[in-house]
């Protein structure tokens, strides 16, 4: 895939941006999440003023109105310097199609303009505690009450809890015995009475402040629904597939940082009389992540310029998304080791890469749910037997 004109500029920005600004700074960031500090909103609004953040929004909310691709591009090359602040920029991605495609106009115009000019962090919360991928089994309770519904529940694993100025969240507004048909998604202002979090202790991401998001009698307006009741599994399905593709390019923007350093690294370090670039078993292994990023690289792209086709794209976004999170952390690892006894200490960024991106291979659908969507993709039913029934 070669960008156009239009996309390199947006590209050659976002490579500038993340490289001076971002990269410098990426391990001084965790330290600040670890310690508690909130999320830089002046870099948020710093990127917004460059066009960096909610570029698919429309432009009459404030955004770029560009393509998948495009945006693809933008964090990917964001995810080099800082693989977390690039989670954002996805995070809104998705959280903004939804809300473009179902909010009610008043509930789209109070909160989509916010995103482009970084005023605003929303978080997905779908994950309960024993319910991941399936989404059908969610039980929040959201209860009608006049012009209202009244929430009831836990939501686990939310990124963003601790910081999220709305919340997208996926509740039950039918029986149980619906499934996936009955749950409907909401927007909820983080400020809300009866909303609470706690935040996890996690092995990367810190940034991210993942953590449980409680919701006690929470009275949302009827007008805060997103789409008809009973709609939001399929709202939220359509969504990851765009989200899927955004997450492999940035696993591999990350993996494609830690290449560059290693490469550096072999150059400068000399062993032997010479630079260890010269022999095959320090450069082989990086020529082999070289290839397997180039590799999950088209594929990302191929699922995103699909879904601007306006075709099916399920199956690529899957396959990619259980690649590249993978394949971005083995890289990291061998670059990590490129750099002998110190790439084995914490003043480099290789270590952190690797737990960044190793929280990619869970969130989002884990690689056998992954491998799951594509096998039924190919084998149809037979990919759903056991033991001669079907699921």
């Amino acid at each position: 895939m070669l960008p156009n004109d239009d996309q390199s500029s947006l590209q050659e920005a976002a490579r500038r941006f993340a490289r001076s600004r971002l990269l410098p700074t990426y391990m001084q960031r965790e330290k600040d999440a670890k310690e508690d500090k909130p999320t830089d909103r002046a870099l948020l609004r710093e990127m917004g003023t460059l066009g960096l953040l909610g570029v698919d929004v429309a432009t009459e909310h404030g955004g770029l109105g560009v393509d998948g691709v495009t945006t693809g591009l933008i964090v990917e090359e964001l995810a080099y310097g800082d693989f977390n602040i690039s989670a954002i920029v996805l995070v809104m991605s998705l959280c903004g199609a939804i809300i473009a495609k179902n909010a009610a106009p008043t509930v789209a115009a109070e909160w989509l303009p916010r995103i482009p000019r970084g005023d605003a962090i929303l978080a997905l919360s779908i994950t309960e505690p024993g319910v991941g991928s399936d989404a059908g089994a969610l039980k929040l309770q959201a209860t009608r009450d006049g012009d209202s519904y009244v929430l009831n529940g836990e939501k686990a694993s939310t990124t963003y809890c601790d910081c999220a100025d709305a919340f997208l969240v996926f509740a039950r507004t039918g029986s149980v015995e619906q499934g996936a048909r009955g749950v409907t998604a909401f927007l909820v202002p983080a400020a809300t009475p009866g909303i609470t979090t706690t935040r996890y202790r996690d092995v990367g991401s810190h940034m991210a402040g993942r953590g449980s998001v409680f919701f006690d009698q929470v009275r949302v307006p009827a007008d805060h629904r997103l789409g008809d009741e009973g709609k939001g599994f399929s709202q939220v399905m359509a969504g990851f597939d765009y989200s899927r593709a955004l997450i492999a390019l940035q696993c591999l923007g990350a993996a494609q940082a830690s290449l560059d350093e290693a490469w550096a690294y072999t150059k400068e370090r000399e062993a032997f009389g010479g630079p260890i670039a010269r022999f095959q078993g320090v450069s082989f292994p990086l020529v082999e992540g070289e290839t397997q990023v180039a590799a999950a690289r088209q594929l990302s792209y191929h699922a995103l310029a699909l879904r601007d086709a306006g075709q099916a794209h399920t199956v690529e976004a899957a396959m990619v998304k259980w690649l590249a999170p993978r394949t971005a952390f083995d890289v990291i690892h061998q670059c990590l080791l490129t750099f002998g006894h110190y790439g084995w200490t914490m003043d480099l960024p290789h270590q952190q890469r690797m737990r960044d991106v190793m929280g990619l291979e869970i969130g989002d659908g884990t690689a056998g749910i992954m491998k799951m969507i594509v096998a039924r993709a190919r084998a149809g039913r037979a990919a759903t037997e056991e033991r001669g029934t079907v699921a």
